[in-house]
């Protein structure tokens, strides 16, 4: 697959309980951008965070949230993404979502390893 040099970045903020038909919503996110042929998709998990209620969410050792604040980042063409946001629309009942533009440095697939040499 190839990216543009200028492409765009999807953020996606929502909480860790947040579903969609019984599914993990960003479970079910990721796999409908991967249904969809976006370039990828990476979730990643916050300690800390709050939204527009201003309640905080923490994974503090005594008070264990099990609605922990998390981002899906995608990178993509602008056109693809924008294909994409009615989805998140009809799926996301709260949250926030971001797209900015980025330019794209490198990207490759990781197994492009040369074999080592033959003894």
């Amino acid at each position: 697959m190839h990216l543009p040099h200028e492409a765009m970045l999807l953020r996606v903020f929502l909480g860790e309980s947040d579903r969609w038909r019984h599914q993990p919503l960003y479970e079910a996110l990721v796999l409908k951008a991967r249904e969809m042929h976006l370039a990828g998709a990476t979730v990643l998990r916050g300690p800390m965070g709050f939204g527009k209620s201003s309640r905080l969410h923490t994974a503090k050792i005594l008070r264990l949230s099990m609605d922990l604040p998390l981002v899906i980042e995608i990178v993509d063409s602008e056109e693809k993404l924008r294909e994409f946001l009615p989805v998140l629309d009809e799926m996301m009942q709260g949250g926030l979502v971001t797209l900015e533009k980025v330019q794209v440095i490198h990207y490759r697939a990781g197994n492009n390893v040369p074999p080592p040499p033959a003894t």
